[in-house]
C-alpha cells in the first residue's frame, strides 16, 4: 500500500540519520584516540623540527590535553548534576508521599486518642449532677428518659469535625436537661470524719487515723490547694483517691511530667493540625464540676517533678481572688459555634466545688517547692502507715460542697481562735522576727483563723491545731536559712513555746526545730 511505502521511506530516513549520528560519533572518538596517526605525524616532522620548536609543540600538546580534559570534566559535571537533581526530585516525591501517609496516620491516632480519653475520663450520664442556683440553693438535673427509664440522648446534626472540644461537648449533651439536687445533708464534721474513715477502711481497705483526718479537713477549709508530702508509699495519692470515691466522684489524677513548662500542660491547647483543643483530664474534670455540687478533686501527682510556678501559678493566683465569679481561665482567644455552652468568651470558670491536691516527694529528681506555692496551700505530712482496724460498713455519701463549706463557716463562728491563743501567737511572731527573720504574714494568719476552728470542730484542741499549723506553714521556712546562724536561738524558742502554751504542748514545733538543730 502507498501509506506503508510512505511510512517505510520516512522511517528509513529517520533511522539512517540516527545511525549516522552514532556512527559519526563513534568514528570521531576513534579518530581522536587514534594514537598511531599521532605517532606517524610526529615521526614525519621529527627530523625537520628544531629544539625550540619541539618545546612549543609540547606546550601546545599539554594545552590541548588540558582543553580536552576540561571538556570531559564539564560534560561529566553536567551529567552528574542532572542525575543528582533527578534523584533529589524522586526523593522529594517519595518524602511527600511518606509525609502524606504519616499525616493520615496522625489524624487517625488523634481521633483514636480522643475516643480513648473520652472513655478514660469516665463521662457517663449522672442523675446526681447539679449546680448552685443564684440564691445559693442546690437543685438536681433529671436526664430525659424513655418509656423504660433509659436515658435518651437527643439527636443533633453537628459533625464531629465541627467540634473543637469533643469531650466537653459530650458533657454538655449528657447534662443538657439536668437539674440540681439538694441532698439535705445533716452530718456534723466529726460524723463526716467517722464516715470517711469507715468508708475508706470498709470499701477501699485504706486506713487513716483521726488526727490526720482533722488536719485534712482543716486543709480543705482554709484553701482550695493542699500539698501531701512525705516519703514514698505512705498513701498520699490514695488519701485523695479515697476522698473522691467517698463523694461518689471519679478521681482525676494528673501525673506531672518533668517536661511541663506552662499552663497548657495542665489545661490543654489548640492543636493547629487538627484544629481541635487537646483536652486534658484536668480540664474535663473542671468542666464536669460546673454541672454538679459534689466535691471534686484534681490530684497533681508528683507535682514537683516540674516547677509548680511554671504550670500552676495562674491557678494559685486566681484562687486568691475573694470573688469566685472572677475565677476564670482563658482557654481560647476566639469563640466559634458548637463551643461548650459553659465557656464564657473562651474562658472556663474554676468552680468552688473543686479542690486541688498535690503530692510531692523530696529527692534529687525533684524541684524545691517555693514559698509562693506553700503560702497558698496547706501542707500535710503523711509519713506513717496505720495498721488495719475493724469498723462498720460505710457507703459513699451524696455530699453537697456547699453544705461542707457551711460546716467550715459554722466552725469558725463556734470555735474562733481564743484571745489568749492570738496573743501567744503574736508573742511567737515577734520572737521569730527578731531571731529567725521570718514572720506569719496576713495570708497565713487568715488561713490559721480558719484551720484551727475547723480542727477543733473535728474533735481536736486549739493548741494542737496551732501547733500543727505553725510547724508546717511557718517553721518550714527555716530550712532555707543557714542553721548555724539560728542554732543558738532554738533552745530559747522551745522555752518560749513551753512558757506560752504549756510544757511540750507544741510538740510538732519542738520536734521540728530540734531536728533542725541536730542538722
Amino acid at each position: 500500500m502507498t501509506v506503508l511505502r510512505f511510512l517505510y521511506e520516512v522511517l528509513s530516513i529517520l533511522f539512517t540519520g540516527v545511525g549516522a549520528v552514532f556512527k559519526g560519533l563513534f568514528s570521531g572518538l576513534v579518530t581522536i584516540f587514534s594514537f598511531s596517526n599521532y605517532k606517524k605525524i610526529i615521526d614525519f616532522y621529527s627530523k625537520e623540527l628544531h629544539i625550540n620548536e619541539w618545546v612549543l609543540v609540547v606546550i601546545l600538546g599539554v594545552v590541548l590535553l588540558l582543553i580536552i580534559g576540561l571538556i570531559f570534566y564539564i560534560l561529566q559535571y553536567i551529567f552528574r548534576k542532572y542525575f543528582l537533581l533527578k534523584k533529589k526530585l524522586v526523593n522529594q516525591e517519595s518524602l511527600l508521599e511518606e509525609i502524606n501517609s504519616l499525616n493520615d496516620q496522625v489524624e487517625g491516632l488523634v481521633k483514636e486518642n480522643e475516643k480513648i480519653a473520652e472513655i478514660y475520663s469516665g463521662i457517663t450520664p449522672n442523675s446526681n449532677n447539679g449546680k448552685i442556683n443564684a440564691d445559693g440553693t442546690v437543685s438536681q438535673d433529671v436526664p430525659t428518659e424513655g418509656t423504660d427509664g433509659e436515658v435518651v440522648e437527643e439527636e443533633d446534626n453537628v459533625l464531629d469535625e465541627d467540634i473543637r472540644f469533643p469531650q466537653l461537648y459530650r458533657i454538655d449533651k449528657l447534662n443538657k436537661k439536668t437539674k440540681i439536687v439538694n441532698y439535705n445533708n445533716t452530718q456534723t464534721l466529726p460524723e463526716l470524719i467517722d464516715d470517711f474513715r469507715c468508708f475508706s477502711a470498709s470499701q477501699l481497705h485504706l486506713y487513716y487515723n483521726e488526727d490526720l483526718l482533722r488536719v485534712f479537713f482543716g486543709g480543705l477549709a482554709c484553701g482550695k490547694m493542699l500539698i501531701f508530702q512525705g516519703i514514698s508509699g505512705t498513701g498520699k495519692t490514695s488519701l485523695a483517691y479515697a476522698w473522691s470515691k467517698f463523694n461518689k466522684s471519679d478521681p482525676c489524677i494528673s501525673s506531672v511530667q518533668p517536661s511541663w513548662r506552662d499552663r497548657t500542660d495542665f489545661f490543654g491547647y489548640i492543636n493547629e493540625f487538627t484544629k481541635r483543643f487537646n483536652e486534658t483530664g484536668a480540664l474535663v474534670e473542671l468542666y464536669s464540676a460546673l454541672y454538679d455540687d459534689r466535691c471534686h478533686t484534681i490530684v497533681l501527682d508528683e507535682m514537683n517533678l516540674a516547677r509548680v510556678e511554671y504550670y500552676f501559678a495562674e491557678v494559685l493566683s486566681i484562687l486568691e481572688m475573694p470573688n469566685r465569679a472572677e475565677w476564670n481561665v482563658a482557654l481560647v482567644t476566639n469563640t466559634v459555634d458548637n463551643d461548650p455552652v459553659k465557656l464564657n468568651n473562651g474562658k472556663i470558670r474554676l468552680n468552688g466545688n473543686v479542690w486541688y491536691i498535690g503530692t510531692i516527694n523530696n529527692d534529687d529528681s525533684t524541684f524545691a517547692v517555693t514559698d509562693k506555692v506553700y503560702d497558698r496551700a496547706m501542707p500535710i505530712d503523711i509519713n506513717t502507715k496505720i495498721d488495719p482496724f475493724d469498723c462498720r460498713n460505710q457507703e459513699a455519701l451524696d455530699l453537697n460542697s456547699v453544705y461542707l463549706e457551711s460546716l467550715f463557716k459554722k466552725a469558725c463562728e463556734d470555735f474562733p481562735v481564743s484571745e489568749k491563743g492570738l496573743k501567744n501567737l503574736a508573742t511567737v511572731d515577734n520572737f521569730m522576727i527578731t531571731n529567725f527573720k521570718i514572720s506569719f504574714g496576713n495570708r497565713i494568719m487568715k488561713q490559721l483563723k480558719i484551720f484551727v476552728p475547723v480542727y477543733v470542730a473535728c474533735g481536736g484542741d486549739e493548741t494542737g491545731g496551732i501547733d500543727y499549723f505553725v510547724a508546717k506553714k511557718i517553721l518550714r521556712k527555716l530550712e532555707q536559712q543557714n542553721i548555724a546562724y539560728i542554732r543558738d536561738a532554738i533552745d530559747p524558742f522551745i522555752e518560749e513555746l513551753n512558757r506560752l502554751f504549756g510544757k511540750d504542748k507544741m510538740k510538732e514545733c519542738i520536734d521540728y526545730v530540734s531536728m533542725l538543730k541536730k542538722g
